[in-house]
């Protein structure tokens, strides 16, 4: 049994095209370098950045992948469920955000709506098909029950 719980510190992107995945979380305001090709002569790529709340994004091309990750496989599988959250500041930095997305060539999947939990939310997808949600502060005053 461990003593200390561990911590959600991480979340590694394995991408299709690094060069859009990097243009598309930079768009979202994410500071991330270039991901320069290492070892020279090998075509693996990687690229990180720390958010301002410690949560480390990493980004793999799939030859950084076959380094570090002995099971990793090419073959696409079935999207999951997932949705990576960015928090923003206010409701109307949502509508901003994704307005700056959708400007900019990005698939909108949910355009901006008063969520029932009390916050704006919507969902644009990355390069690799990841579903991304924006997000302002919750507001208790605007929670309501939503229709089944």
């Amino acid at each position: 049994m461990i003593e200390t719980p561990p911590v959600f510190a991480q979340i590694n992107l394995i991408v299709a095209d690094m060069d859009a995945t990097l243009g598309f979380y930079r768009r979202l305001g994410l500071g991330v370098a270039d991901g320069p090709e290492w070892p020279p002569g090998s075509g693996a790529r990687h690229a990180s950045v720390t958010t301002s709340n410690g949560m480390r994004v990493e980004f793999d091309n799939a030859a950084m992948a076959r380094i570090w990750h002995g099971g990793f496989e090419d073959t696409p599988v079935a999207r999951g469920g997932t949705v990576l959250g960015f928090a923003l500041t206010t409701r109307e930095a949502v509508d901003a955000l994704y307005a700056a997305l959708m400007a900019a060539g990005v698939r909108g999947r949910q355009k901006p709506y008063d969520g029932f939990w009390g916050a704006r939310y919507a969902i644009v997808q990355d390069p690799d098909g990841n579903d991304v949600g924006l997000m302002s502060p919750i507001d208790p005053e605007r929670r309501y029950a939503p229709k089944p």
